[in-house]
């Protein structure tokens, strides 16, 4: 269509795989500031006066505006909404679309282009977060096409290289929906988020409600934060308990209200003649969803081509980089699904509360059952002093265990310091070999105990990791699962309860199960039988076991009715204090906490919740009441070049290099690297971001465009794509990157749709060959998001084995000041660069910070020293980690002493350029005692360390915003 018409897209070209973690909306049924940065809860503390006078039946349904020229209809619940910001930063129709999910828009009809529908002119898509405009070659008009595929393909009346968005900065442009004047807006009613937040929830169960419906809130209710210090478990529980209860009543909305209609499904036969149903399930629909392997759903068909149909089943596989789809397993039903239809269903998810139950129970156990835990480990979890306790235990000969990976220095120490006791934090950086600690002390306290050893992690993929490493070892692993899972295939299905005992099964049993697996199911009678003695041999399997690993939350699994003397919990920095909890109240007597806090922390999505307190991990709190973690300083993952950076922004110049330049560099690449020998670039890319098709996240076509031809040069130098792995913080550009790929990519379809394309979160405990991280911010207010958390920058940085490549604009990244070192750090290497790939030049760009920049104080939070833990007893040495002093921002942000210490020493070192550890690591079985200091950095920061106050550390606002995202808790 043309001038006179602005077509919108449906999502059938957008993005159909789960959000990321960094796209969610944080609040109940409100957008986090880093998704669309809709305004800040506290813009508006005035609420202003409701009007009672008569409105327009076009009126603006938030603040009554009803100029023709600059309202338009949602075509989906058909209210009127005006395109005025109104003192926010995003206007109200936009508003509007994001909190209900809705899409679609017409004109006014006394508006300059009349009673119009926005639509794709090509394909009729009808999405207006896709639609955009070009001009037409032949006539003064201009036509509305769809981001994709309609923009992209080639025609020869329309000029789609001028393709440009219908939203910009959160705004319909004024040529669509003109902004009301200063007298209109005068007159126009007051309304803040909050309330605004609370008309979209009243909508969906009175859609006639208005603003005189809702409560006037004087303020976000406000729930108690988190102590660190407790009186007793009771007080504990008093203070976590209404926290889980917010984030189950959030979790249970979210899965209750959605319900997905109109969808195709594909139908299947899985080998144990189950109905396998797949279907589509966008980003738009499953915004804000917690979605796992596991959950149960239901799927109805109420078409007229078929008897109204219902079956339930539980979700097998989940959409990802390579597929669209989601797989339900439909349990056996009276009713055979229509299978010969395709259209016409509905499905909708079933909450269960079993993780929120879980970790209620635990806390409770914690207060009432004096042997939960061990006396020590209680009062230790609630924040006292008491004494260290130290365990006189025999040590072994030599840690390293024959025939598996040997151990540095470092892995030693923290084996040789978890062994002798019961509390033992082990920090981890990226690359740092946790998996390989974490077996080898899991292997020996077997052999020291002789008894069962319960290990644990917040994901399934984190367990099986794990569980795979210690059957290696030769003990004898137990992989308990969910009932929901125990038909998901996996690196060590052999090891999973459930099939063990199909496996052992004799006499009664073995008769059982094979009439249940000839007739499909068993008589009440024989049910009752083989329940009994199903239990029977999974008690007998779990008390011959040497480890049991589950996750945290299927640790309150009835069949773990076991105490358990040892505990060790990996990745627990990505477990909720709760979740954490419920490994531990099995009776532990020793508690080994892995994990890295400079990583990715846990994932709440009620910000109520996050903000109180639930985001933060036990491992944290433990490190800011003093607890000393050990760190593990060897890295084996990354060429030195890529790891120096990392070292020193966020673990103190302290991380050595296991493996060598000459390991991770690739002989006879034809890549464009700047610098010979340093495989890393920062690309500048100048495009803009835009809203992507559901609303609430963001993409940038230059990115995606340059990241194809860098994917592209990657291919023809022989790389494959398993080696590749594109990691971008927002779904939208995910989506977008893939599409971009199969569409645009100059190669082979398939080899496109074999690079992984995925967020942060995923990658998480990751690495691949090669990484190319896409930031997409770039806006004239430069706000950068969820850009500007340390912890996702550290994690993106160091998934790389042999190389790097960013893009990103240079100038809006450079007013955050943890990107505006990253940045320099790049330039005075020589591999910030701009231009085309096979023509790169160096950028010119200046980097600046902004002059309005708000300082902040940073909480005294996570200050600790990290005693180098040793009986060799040669050298005791003492670095630091604020979470981390470098890690919130540049040496330009801290103002700790007045006299410019920290500063001026920080710009000594700022260019990293001398290397900070020896390129190799030294053998444990080797070691003679003695720890050198190779880091001047480190050294340096040690002794100013002494003489400062952290507590007092000003930092930027900006660089402390961490908004956690979609959590999968994994039963």
């Amino acid at each position: 269509m043309t001038t006179e018409t602005v077509h919108s897209a449906d999502t059938q070209f957008e993005s159909r795989v789960l959000p990321a973690a960094e796209d969610l909306p944080l609040d109940n049924g409100y957008p986090s500031q880093e998704d669309l940065e809709i305004s800040n809860i506290n813009e508006v503390e005035e609420l202003g006066e409701t009007l009672d006078t008569p409105v327009s039946p076009h009126a603006c349904a938030y603040c009554s505006l009803d100029s023709p020229r600059s309202v338009v209809k949602c075509n989906i619940c058909n209210k009127w909404f005006c395109n005025s910001k109104n003192g926010t930063s995003t206007s109200h129709i936009i508003n509007h679309f994001v909190l209900s999910h809705h899409s679609s828009v017409s004109l006014h009809p006394d508006s300059d282009l009349g009673d119009t529908v926005l639509e794709c002119y090509n394909c009729g898509c009808k999405n207006v977060f896709v639609l955009g405009f070009v001009p037409a070659k032949s006539e003064a008009v201009v036509v509305i096409l769809c981001r994709l595929p309609c923009a992209q393909t080639k025609n020869v009346s329309w000029d789609t290289d001028q393709w440009q968005p219908l939203i910009e900065n959160r705004q319909f442009l004024s040529w669509v929906a003109e902004e009301p004047t200063d007298e209109e807006l005068l007159r126009a009613r007051m309304i803040s988020p909050s309330q605004i937040s609370k008309l979209e929830a009243k909508w969906r169960s009175n859609k006639d409600a208005t603003i005189n419906d809702i409560d006037v809130p004087d303020g976000r209710e406000e729930v108690p934060h988190v102590l660190m210090r407790y009186a007793d478990a009771y007080q504990y529980q008093r203070s976590f308990a209404p926290l889980v209860k917010i984030e189950a009543d959030y979790d249970k909305h979210l899965k209750e209200s959605q319900a997905l209609e109109h969808i195709s499904v594909s139908w299947t036969l899985a080998l144990n003649n189950r109905h396998l149903a797949s279907f589509a399930l966008s980003t738009f629909e499953s915004n804000g969803l917690k979605v796992a392997v596991g959950d149960e759903m239901i799927l109805r068909y109420s078409g007229v081509q078929h008897p109204e149909w219902e079956g339930r089943g539980y979700i097998v596989r989940l959409p990802n980089s390579f597929q669209d789809q989601l797989t339900l397993e439909l349990k056996p039903n009276k009713s055979l699904p229509p299978t010969h239809l395709n259209t016409g269903f509905t499905a909708e998810f079933v909450w269960k509360g079993t993780s929120y139950d879980r970790m209620q129970e635990a806390m409770k156990k914690f207060a009432v059952v004096k042997k939960s835990v061990s006396g020590f480990l209680y009062y230790k979890i609630l924040g006292h002093d008491v004494p260290d306790l130290e365990f006189d235990v025999e040590m072994p000969a030599q840690f390293s265990i024959p025939h598996f990976t040997q151990l540095n220095v470092s892995q030693a120490n923290a084996i040789r310091h978890v062994l002798q006791r019961p509390l033992s934090l082990i920090q981890g950086p990226p690359g740092t070999g946790k998996t390989v600690t974490s077996a080898t002390i899991v292997y020996h306290l077997s052999k020291l105990h002789k008894e069962r050893i319960l290990v644990c992690a917040p994901s399934n993929v984190a367990v099986d990791h794990l569980a795979a490493k210690l059957r290696d070892l030769g003990l004898k692993v137990v992989r308990l699962t969910a009932k929901s899972r125990e038909d998901v295939e996996s690196s060590v299905s052999n090891l999973g309860l459930h099939n063990l005992v199909s496996r052992s099964a004799k006499g009664e049993l073995k008769k059982l199960l094979k009439l249940k697996e000839d007739v499909g199911e068993l008589s009440s009678t024989d049910t009752k039988k083989f329940v009994k003695q199903v239990r029977k041999s999974e008690l007998e399997i779990l008390r011959k076991a040497d480890v049991v690993c589950c996750t945290c939350v299927g640790a309150g699994d009835k069949r773990l009715e076991a105490k358990f003397r040892t505990v060790l919990i990996d990745e627990s920095t990505q477990a909720s204090e709760p979740e954490c909890l419920i490994p531990i109240v099995k009776g532990a007597k020793q508690v080994i906490l892995v994990g890295d806090h400079q990583q990715l922390g846990p994932v709440i999505l009620d910000r109520k919740a996050a903000d109180a307190g639930l985001k933060q991990s036990l491992f944290e709190r433990l490190i800011s009441l003093g607890h000393v973690p050990i760190r593990l300083e060897v890295q084996y993952r990354m060429n030195p070049h890529l790891s120096e950076f990392p070292s020193n922004m966020f673990y103190e110049g302290s991380l050595q290099n296991g493996v060598t330049i000459e390991q991770r560099t690739v002989d006879n690449s034809t890549f464009p690297w700047p610098i010979h020998g340093l495989p890393m670039m920062f690309w500048s890319n100048y495009g803009r971001e835009e809203i992507s098709g559901n609303g609430t996240s963001y993409l940038n076509r230059i990115e995606a465009m340059n990241c194809e031809r860098v994917i592209t040069k990657l291919f023809r130098d022989g790389v494959k794509p398993d080696q590749i792995g594109v990691i971008t913080p927002y779904e939208g550009q995910r989506a977008y990157i893939v599409q971009y790929m199969q569409m645009s990519g100059s190669m082979d379809k398939d080899l496109y749709m074999n690079v992984e394309v995925a967020s942060v979160d995923a990658f998480q405990g990751r690495e691949k060959d090669y990484i190319i991280l896409s930031c997409v911010r770039a806006n004239e207010q430069q706000a950068i998001g969820f850009l500007s958390d340390p912890r996702r920058l550290n994690v993106a940085l160091t998934r790389s084995k042999y190389g790097l490549v960013i893009l990103g604009n240079p100038r809006s990244l450079s007013r955050n000041s943890l990107w505006s070192h990253l940045l320099v750090y790049f330039r005075q290497k020589g591999c910030l660069v701009e231009g085309a790939l096979d023509n790169l030049q160096l950028c010119t760009v200046q980097l600046t910070r902004s002059a309005n920049a708000r300082a902040v104080r940073k909480p005294n939070f996570d200050k600790s020293r990290f005693n180098n833990v040793s009986d060799f007893g040669k050298v005791n040495f003492a670095d630091f980690d604020t979470q981390s002093l470098m890690s919130y921002g540049g040496a330009d942000e801290f103002d700790i002493t007045g006299n410019g210490q920290l500063n001026s020493f920080l710009n000594n070192y700022s260019s990293f350029s001398q290397p900070v550890q020896p390129q190799t690591a030294i053998d444990a079985n080797t070691f003679d005692g003695t720890i050198n200091f190779d880091s001047s950095l480190a050294r340096g920061l040690q002794e100013y360390s002494a003489t400062s106050k952290f507590e007092n550390t000003v930092i930027d606002e900006g660089d402390v915003k961490c908004v956690e995202g979609m959590k999968n808790l994994r039963i």
